[in-house]
């Protein structure tokens, strides 16, 4: 039996030795290697340290205080887009789904086979290459003319893209919906259970100046807001909740993939806020103020006004702007992001609910429930923040709380996103 014992600890040493472990001198280590690694912050965002606030109606929102009464809770760090998403960010991502339904319908040029990652063979699937570039002879492929509107859409006999082509197809793992499992069935389950997939028109509605305003001539901005270069920088509208969220998706898969083809960790997922996120962003640190600039009027002490709403019955331009114009036209608050308040309210991930405040967490509060389609149409709201161009100065405080269906757009409503921080943020390390 001693015998046994002591060929059953050489047998463990030199299956320990066969896995390169003799190194550690049989303490414990951890795995050695790994490179120290600190979050980028993405191009044209602004850090937000965690912080503790309170969140809610002002005292001078009476009726809103009494369902949504002022509540503390604790936010951690996250990175945010310094303006609201522009014309010309948008139609990055409009371009690239472009180019990428092109590429796939070119054929096997521009594909590249998916090999298993087990068997190290061809799955007979593929992938497509982004690094080969595209020849302008290709454009003239007949494979893609289905891409073009025909007939009797023609108009001025121009060759234009039928923006109904243009859908971003993506899939994720919904956690929500496996953490809600109890652990042991949440073995059981296959991970592909929780694969979603989703199927989107990304073009934005071109349309919305036009349609929110009945007995208005608002053609000429309509014709030209979204695609026109003096309009680049200015916050894109007509785009609904869905839209934002497939734009979120493409975006973390752009950036991502660069720092995997360089060798290095990706990052957490770009995303739309919570509407406690968004919240504590906009009061940048100062506590139960009335708007992002911390003071209570909407005019500074030269009379310039500080945000893009709507001053007076009928008197759009006095603030400076007629519709939304274009982003950081406005000083930004102390966190260094601009149009918090005004020029386009900002969609949110958060469902609206009136009593929100009464029963989410104090910590990283939220409320999310991603509707169906088959749904009632108030399980559709969500929650936008900030008011807009068109809305008067009550929308615009920090503790105003609105919602729009997720499925539809207006000429009023932009969004900006956030990217989680990983580590400790800088009030973590005092």
């Amino acid at each position: 039996m001693k015998q046994l014992k002591w060929f059953f600890f050489f047998s463990l040493a030199l299956t320990l030795t066969g896995c390169g472990l003799s190194s550690d001198k049989g303490e414990l280590t951890g795995i050695q290697g790994r490179s120290a690694w600190f979050h980028p912050q993405p191009y044209g965002t602004v850090y937000i340290p965690s912080g503790t606030i309170h969140v809610g109606a002002n005292e001078q929102d009476i009726p809103n205080a009494m369902i949504a009464p002022n509540k503390q809770i604790t936010i951690t760090a996250f990175y945010m887009d310094e303006t609201e998403i522009t014309n010309n960010e948008y139609r990055q991502f409009v371009d690239e789904v472009m180019d990428s339904i092109f590429r796939e319908k070119l054929g096997d040029k521009y594909w590249i086979p998916l090999i298993d990652p087990i068997t190290e063979e061809e799955t007979g699937e593929h992938a497509i290459n982004y690094k080969m570039r595209m020849e302008p002879e290709d454009m003239k492929n007949g494979e893609i003319n289905d891409m073009y509107y025909q007939g009797n859409e023609i108009y001025y006999r121009t060759k234009q893209i039928d923006v109904r082509k243009l859908k971003y197809k993506y899939d994720y793992i919904d956690l929500r919906a496996a953490a809600q499992l109890h652990k042991q069935d949440a073995y059981k389950r296959n991970r592909g259970d929780f694969k979603r997939e989703e199927t989107v028109e990304i073009y934005p509605d071109t349309l919305v100046f036009m349609r929110d305003f009945t007995y208005a001539y608002n053609e000429p901005i309509s014709t030209m807001y979204y695609w026109h270069p003096k309009y680049d920088d200015y916050p894109v509208v007509g785009v609904n909740w869905k839209q934002a969220r497939a734009f979120a998706h493409w975006r973390t898969f752009h950036l991502n993939a660069f720092y995997v083809e360089n060798g290095e960790n990706g990052v957490t997922a770009f995303r739309l806020p919570t509407e406690y996120e968004w919240e504590y962003a906009a009061r940048s640190g100062r506590d139960q103020t009335m708007y992002p600039w911390g003071g209570p009027y909407v005019r500074n002490a030269k009379g310039c006004s500080l945000a893009n709403f709507k001053p007076g019955r009928g008197d759009y331009g006095a603030d400076g702007g007629v519709y939304p114009i274009r982003v950081a036209s406005y000083f930004p608050n102390d966190f260094g992001l601009y149009d918090m308040s005004g020029n386009v309210a900002e969609w949110t991930v958060t469902a609206y609910a009136e009593s929100g405040h009464l029963f989410t967490h104090d910590l990283n509060s939220d409320y999310q429930y991603d509707a169906k389609e088959e749904d009632a149409e108030t399980l559709k709201r969500k929650v936008i923040r900030g008011g807009s161009w068109k809305d008067i100065a009550h929308y615009i405080q920090n503790g105003s709380r609105s919602y729009e269906y997720q499925d539809s757009a207006n000429s009023y409503t932009g969004f900006r996103l956030v990217q989680s921080y990983v580590g400790r943020s800088n009030r973590d390390k005092k």
